[in-house]
């Protein structure tokens, strides 16, 4: 099996994810802003701007496992081999997700620490375990190895502090959610696995698509919790919802690898726009069933969110591999290459604000103002994640 050739626009379409990502999770700073790019209420029928961000997270994710585990077949991976390496990574994400969601309950007096600096002690153990440190001879190898083991450290001494709760009802912690990383943890290593053992059978993986939304669509029929006395399993993570976005991209990925010879790369726009909007019509019919909404993972966000992945990809990629625009998006590149470290670095930057005590004035955090800052904001953490990679600073699991 030959190697399959990057797909530029999924660098792009990855970085401006992340982008968006660092932009409505800054949002909480500001008032005054316009309700639609907010995430909506539990129970609210409505689609913000910040509710499509992770699901265009997850599509790019699926989208990648294709082009991931192909070019390691291709440098002559074995199956154990590659499930191993996908189970790691999991592990990893799930790791980090633990930690990252609940980091907000820390009883600091308990702990004997604030959320603060446990944040960045717990942000520094990730770096020290999960770095790409550069390949070399014995002496350094041993002292890159230290480090990792200076982190699992560190980790393990937060686990075993923190606490949570009110004082006479102390707990440890707790998987809760799993956090977004985690939730990206689990929805990877589903995908990832079915695709190793289904890719050379495509009709699997577009019948895993069509099980996924259908499971979603049962949960919140009621039928699975006819099945199981308390309803499905939290490992099935809010009834399929999440791994049908990882499908969708990668059924996506599977008809880049096919047709995108340069007579077939408009007829291929073309084709993710039609089905974009196929799924967002199939959304507005699923919202005279369910309400639209993120935090309930409904089926009517998972059609519509699919269908608005499908379209903004199909955009990128006609202006990034067709058009061959890349280099309009070169200064959010480092977004698209090193995004883990640019989703952690917000971590050390809100952690260490809070310690100096420095406050943005009003003016600077209110309406079209802020807005502008909060977008800065997110150039900024990209900036910083590009400097940490020149210092040969930058996270890979």
């Amino acid at each position: 099996m030959t190697e399959i050739k990057r797909i530029v626009s999924m660098d792009v379409f990855r970085a401006l994810t992340m982008l968006l990502m660092i932009f409505v999770n800054d949002l909480w700073t500001l008032k005054n802003i316009p309700l639609w790019l907010e995430h909506a209420e539990a129970n609210q029928d409505f689609l913000g701007l910040a509710d499509t961000v992770f699901p265009c997270f997850l599509f790019i994710v699926g989208m990648a496992i294709p082009f991931a585990i192909k070019n390691r077949i291709a440098k002559g991976d074995t199956p154990l081999q590659l499930v191993k390496h996908i189970v790691t990574r999991s592990l990893a994400l799930l790791i980090m997700g633990i930690f990252t969601v609940n980091v907000p309950e820390i009883n600091a007096q308990a702990t004997g620490m604030s959320s603060e600096v446990f944040q960045i002690l717990m942000v520094m153990g990730f770096f020290l375990i999960w770095n790409v440190y550069p390949k070399a001879e014995a002496f350094k190898s041993k002292l890159f190895s230290g480090l990792q083991a200076v982190g699992v450290l560190i980790l393990l001494g937060l686990a075993y502090i923190f606490k949570a709760g009110p004082n006479d009802k102390l707990v440890g912690m707790t998987t809760q959610w799993w956090g977004i990383l985690g939730l990206i943890g689990w929805t990877y290593l589903t995908a990832a696995l079915i695709y190793l053992f289904a890719y050379r059978k495509t009709y699997l993986l577009v019948l895993c698509f069509f099980l996924f939304n259908l499971l979603a669509i049962a949960g919140h029929a009621g039928f699975l919790t006819k099945i199981w006395e308390n309803g499905p399993s939290e490992w099935i993570l809010a009834n399929g919802a999440l791994f049908a976005f990882a499908f969708a991209g990668m059924l996506v990925s599977i008809t880049l690898e096919k047709y995108s010879t340069l007579s077939n790369q408009y007829l291929l726009v073309g084709g993710y726009i039609l089905m974009g909007s196929v799924l967002i019509m199939l959304g507005f019919v699923a919202r005279h069933f369910f309400i639209i909404s993120k935090i309930q993972s409904t089926p009517t966000w998972v059609l519509l969110c699919s269908g608005i992945a499908l379209i903004f990809f199909a955009i990128i990629y006609f202006l990034v591999d067709v058009k061959g625009k890349s280099a309009w998006f070169s200064s959010i590149k480092t977004a698209g290459t090193s995004t883990l470290t640019c989703y952690l670095v917000p971590y050390w930057y809100y952690s260490i604000a809070n310690l100096s005590g420095i406050s943005l004035p009003d003016f600077l955090t209110t309406g079209l103002v802020g807005l502008i800052k909060s977008l800065a904001y997110a150039f900024i953490v990209i900036g910083i994640t590009a400097l940490l990679g020149k210092l040969k600073i930058k996270l890979k699991i």
